[in-house]
């Protein structure tokens, strides 16, 4: 007689645009409904595979080193591993205790980091890739707006740790191009030029040509920018607070 194996069950990686899936759970912050509780702010919502490995221990003392300066940019982090409450705890206190890396030491972890050890969150977000890790998170990173809608997704496997002036960037060019209705170019950062939006009709392609556009320079009429100033850019962030 041959058995029959039913399949695994597919889960859906959320995409860009989707609604943040919701879930309630406990933190080393206490319980948490997400994204609801999270409504009005920027949030980054990231996972790590394990407590005490070193490629996160790095990971987290960066994110606290670095929470003042999303914090200014109102965006809230949140962290999430398959390990329970009391492991988190133990590792978070070991941060603060005994590792020193680069120039950080003494960081203590104020953002809340989320017990799935039943990795329902997890599931729900894709964050575990059986082809790299079956009973592991990868690092992946959500970044989710003040409406709870996801607005980036990024991915890293387990042995690569992730670059935060890149995601602190994602959320500086985020909040710039949705505020003054730009987009930003590659390797853009506060104070570059941006990039302004494709002339929607002949007469303003022309105008942005003949240069009667104040600010704005074309290299041809569907590729023109503008200055933004990083003051301009900081002002108008922290304005919307």
């Amino acid at each position: 007689m041959t058995t029959i194996e039913t399949p695994a069950p597919v889960t859906t990686m959320p995409r860009i645009g989707d609604p943040a899936p919701a879930f309630t759970a406990q933190t080393t912050q206490g319980e948490i409904n997400f994204p609801a509780d999270y409504a009005g702010k920027w949030v980054i919502f990231f996972s790590h595979p394990a407590d005490f490995t070193p490629v996160c221990t790095s990971e987290f003392m960066t994110f606290a080193t670095m929470q003042e300066q999303f914090a200014a940019y109102h965006t809230e982090l949140v962290g999430l591993s398959v390990d329970g409450l009391y492991s988190h705890i133990a590792w978070l206190r070991t941060i603060k205790e005994k590792i020193s890396y680069r120039d950080m030491k003494d960081v203590e972890v104020t953002f809340p980091l989320i017990e799935d050890v039943s990795m329902e969150v997890a599931r729900k977000y894709g964050m575990i890739m059986p082809g790299e890790d079956s009973t592991k998170a990868v690092r992946a990173v959500f970044v989710i707006d003040p409406k709870g809608t996801i607005r980036a997704v990024i991915y890293y496997p387990l042995s690569l740790g992730r670059n935060f002036d890149e995601l602190l960037r994602v959320i500086q060019a985020l909040q710039t191009a949705d505020h003054f209705s730009v987009a930003t170019p590659a390797d853009w950062r506060p104070g570059d030029r941006v990039i302004v939006p494709p002339a929607g009709s002949c007469g303003t392609a022309k105008e942005r040509m003949d240069g009667h556009v104040d600010g704005v320079e074309c290299e041809d009429w569907f590729f023109c920018t503008k200055e933004i100033s990083a003051q301009d850019v900081e002002s108008a962030i922290r304005g919307n607070q």
